[in-house]
Parts: C-alpha cells; sequence; structure tokens
C-alpha cells in the first residue's frame, strides 16, 4: 500500500533527510520510527543518547529539551512524537517530508 507521499513521488524517491535522538528502550521512539517509516522513510538517522552522554547534551542545546524522540526532518526540527503525530494529522508531514528543509543538523 503506497503513502500519499509515495504516489506523488514514485517509487524509490528518497525523503528529506531525518535524523531522530532516541534511546535504546524508548517506546516513543519506536512508534516515531513506524510512522516514519508507514510515510516512506527509508533511512532515519538515530543517534543514540543513551549511550554518549555528549549526544544528550547536544540535543538539549539544539532543541531546549530533554526528552527522546527529538527528531529533525531537513532543517526543521519537528519536536518529539506527539509533535510528529499532530503534524501528519495537520497535513504538515507529507510536504516536509518531501521538501525538506535543508540538509539536517550537524549530528
Amino acid at each position: 500500500m503506497q503513502t500519499d507521499l509515495q504516489a506523488q513521488r514514485g517509487p524509490g524517491c528518497a525523503t528529506a533527510p531525518v535524523t531522530m535522538y532516541a534511546t535504546a528502550v524508548c517506546p516513543y521512539c519506536v512508534q516515531a520510527e513506524r510512522l516514519l517509516r508507514a510515510k516512506g522513510v527509508a533511512d532515519i538517522a538515530k543517534v543514540r543518547v543513551d549511550q554518549d552522554p555528549a549526544r544528550r547534551l547536544e540535543m538539549m542545546e539544539k532543541t531546549g529539551r530533554r526528552t527522546v524522540p527529538q527528531i529533525w526532518i531537513g532543517a526543521t526540527h519537528v519536536g518529539g512524537y506527539d509533535d510528529l503525530v499532530a503534524l501528519d494529522r495537520a497535513g504538515g508531514l507529507d510536504p516536509l517530508l518531501a521538501g525538506g528543509a535543508g540538509q539536517g543538523p550537524a549530528v
């Protein structure tokens, strides 16, 4: 079954770069990844903040938040899982994935 994004862009087309700060045992991280994969995102750059405390500090400095996941699509900070779902329901996720807003954060 194709998503709207896949139908618009055609099979095999890349989406905007996606970066997700996450931990190994975060159920919201799993749900966010599941939603992104359902939208046709094949490659998610995961930054495991549970394995590298310096990366958690980096995440907090970039986002002002302490919780995971923290999701970037292109250069746009989407926020956490609830923010991702809200963006999808508002119709903003597919265009962001299709167009991206830059190359994403330096990770």
